[in-house]
């Protein structure tokens, strides 16, 4: 890992900076980039108050022209800085995304998912005369098609509840204590949730990866990734904005390192049947084994198969039938005595896999 750009923040023009950075050395880029979101007038509630709306100079684009250049140049260096297994999500909305997303399919990257992040108390539109904008979109690539990208699978179907995550997401707007205040002025006008930068950091990268964001601004994906333990860098042009995330940075303790390990992701373990251990001489057959109480006991037999009373099978049918369940993870259920001490049989098959 290139130590300079190891949990640090520039204050700098992101298109000069990214120049500077070494091909392949990030693991994951999330960037929030200018929306160019071309607002002409000034929005008015109807109590006559002004809405703070977008109106900084950092997203005004004299025309798309030299929006689709900005967007080309910034994306090229991020693919090219990218490690071979590496993948960037880019957020958007309507008035860039599609724009942003033939880029992305241009430049040669492999668009994997766009998600859609249905926000729970959007702006109402004041005017009335279009469809309330409830949502933005993310788009989700990685460097190449042949890029093994990184996506935690199991922890994002824990994080939902046993169900696959699904590709629309519910998440609140940024505000409350979370929202960066000076003088009971917003810091930043779009700055992102923390949730949805968790969601991301925790589906696509692991820990000690190096994250990039591009387009820093309020700081929230350094944040989410210091309290992750994923390295971060990040680059953002606007003094007030880069002061802020600094701040924010130094006020932010990462979760304790003995809470950051996630659930393995299953498609990625190599598959080992529990007879393979029995052919290998790693675990005899003629040995018992038991639930972790000792109350329940079977023998093992010589094609991996067990035997409880008059039940016998897998290491799963059997466990499972002896619970009265659909399914049971034999792996978990099933121990053996290991120098006097009851371990998981599982342990047998990860003795296995380091071995490999």
């Amino acid at each position: 890992m290139n130590l300079d750009f190891k949990n640090k923040l520039i204050n700098g023009d992101s298109l000069r900076e990214l120049k500077k950075i070494p091909s392949e050395s990030f693991d994951l880029i999330f960037a929030d980039p200018p929306y160019n979101l071309q607002l002409r007038n000034e929005l008015i509630r109807p109590d006559r108050s002004k809405v703070n709306a977008v109106n900084d100079k950092w997203d005004q684009f004299e025309n798309f022209k030299k929006y689709d250049e900005f967007t080309y140049s910034w994306l090229k260096e991020c693919k090219r800085i990218l490690k071979k297994n590496g993948a960037i999500w880019v957020i958007g909305s309507y008035h860039n995304i599609f724009r942003v997303g033939t880029a992305i399919q241009n430049l040669g990257f492999w668009i994997l998912n766009d998600v859609i992040w249905n926000k729970k108390n959007p702006m109402p539109n004041f005017r009335g005369t279009r469809f309330t904008n409830a949502h933005e979109t993310l788009i989700w690539a990685s460097k190449s098609e042949k890029s093994k990208y990184t996506f935690n699978y199991q922890s994002l179907k824990c994080l939902n509840d046993d169900l696959q995550m699904r590709s629309n997401w519910e998440l609140p707007i940024c505000n409350g204590s979370e929202r960066l205040k000076k003088n009971g002025k917003k810091v930043h006008s779009t700055q992102k949730p923390e949730a949805l930068l968790h969601r991301i950091l925790l589906a696509t990268s692991n820990k000690n990866d190096l994250v990039l964001d591009p387009f820093l601004g309020s700081g929230t994906t350094a944040t989410v990734a210091k309290k992750l333990g994923r390295n971060y860098y990040g680059i953002e042009k606007v003094k007030t904005y880069y002061n802020a995330a600094e701040q924010r940075l130094k006020n932010t303790k990462p979760i304790e390192d003995d809470y950051l390990d996630t659930l393995q992701n299953g498609r990625s373990k190599p598959r080992i049947p529990f007879g393979s251990l029995v052919e290998l001489g790693i675990i005899k057959p003629g040995t018992t084994i038991f639930d972790n109480k000792k109350k329940i006991s079977a023998k093992i037999m010589a094609d991996g198969s067990i035997k409880h009373a008059k039940k016998e099978g897998s290491i799963h049918k059997v466990a499972a039938s002896i619970l009265g369940a659909e399914s049971c993870n034999g792996w978990t259920y099933w121990h053996y005595n290991l120098n006097g001490q009851i371990v998981p049989i599982d342990n047998l098959r990860q003795r296995l896999i380091s071995k490999n």
